[in-house]
C-alpha cells in the first residue's frame, strides 16, 4: 500500500486544481486545437504554435518517467509557454496497469489530466510497484479529487478504454510507432528519450528564423 506521505511527495501538479466532475470524452476538436490534432487529444500550448510535438507514452515506461520529470518542466517553461511548441500527449499504454493509469488521468478530464500525468510519474515507483497497483491508483485519484465510485465508473466505461486502444492503432499506422517514449515534430517520428539540449537542438530546427 502506497502511504499518504509517500503521494503528496508526488502530487505537485494536483496544486491549483478545484476538483470538477470527470469528463471521460471529447465529442470533436475544441475551437482551440491545431491542425495536427485529433478528437480526444491532450495538448498544452497555444495552437497556432509554429512547431507541434506529439508524445506517444506509457505511464509505466521508466524512459517516458524520465522524460516527463526531468526533461519535459524545462521542454514546458522554455517552448511550450513561450509559444513556440504545441504538446499533444497521446496514450500508448504497453500493459494493463499502463492502460488502467491512462483511464485515472483521462477520467479526472481535461482540465486535471497533464496534473494527474505529472503525479503518475512523480510517484511512478509507488505505484507500478505497488502489489495492488489498482488500490494505489485509487488513492492517487482520491487525492486527486477523483471517488472510488468515479475511478470504477471510467474503468468500465468501454468507449474510453477503445479510445485509449485507438491511440496506439493509429499511432502505429500513421507514424509507426514501435515503443516509448516516441515524438512527432511536425509529422516527423523521433524514437526513444532525448537529453535536454539534444530535444532543443531538434525543435530549434523546425522553429522559423527571426
Amino acid at each position: 500500500m502506497i502511504s499518504r506521505r509517500l503521494l503528496l511527495a508526488g502530487v505537485t501538479g494536483f496544486t491549483g486544481f478545484v476538483a470538477t466532475p470527470p469528463l471521460l470524452q471529447l465529442a470533436a476538436l475544441p475551437a482551440s486545437a491545431s491542425s495536427w490534432e485529433q478528437p480526444g487529444d491532450m495538448a498544452i500550448g497555444v495552437p497556432e504554435a509554429p512547431v507541434s510535438v506529439i508524445e506517444y507514452f506509457s505511464l509505466t515506461c521508466h524512459h517516458c518517467r524520465d522524460f516527463h520529470t526531468e526533461i519535459f518542466p524545462r521542454l514546458r517553461m522554455e517552448y511550450v509557454e513561450t509559444g513556440k511548441v504545441r504538446f499533444i500527449a497521446r496514450d500508448f499504454p504497453l500493459n494493463r496497469p499502463a492502460l488502467d493509469a491512462a483511464v485515472l488521468a483521462h477520467c479526472a478530464g481535461p482540465e486535471r489530466y497533464f496534473a494527474f500525468i505529472e503525479t503518475l510519474f512523480n510517484t511512478f515507483d509507488n505505484w507500478t510497484g505497488a502489489a495492488d497497483y489498482l488500490n494505489a491508483l485509487e488513492q492517487i485519484g482520491q487525492l486527486g479529487g477523483i471517488s472510488e465510485g468515479q475511478f470504477q465508473a471510467c474503468l468500465g466505461d468501454k468507449n474510453l478504454e477503445t479510445r485509449i486502444l485507438n491511440s496506439i492503432r493509429g499511432g502505429r499506422e500513421n507514424y509507426d510507432i514501435k515503443s516509448t517514449p516516441s515524438f512527432v515534430i511536425n509529422g516527423n517520428t523521433y524514437e526513444g528519450s532525448m537529453r535536454f539540449s539534444a530535444f532543443a537542438k531538434t525543435l530549434d530546427r523546425y522553429l522559423p528564423e527571426t
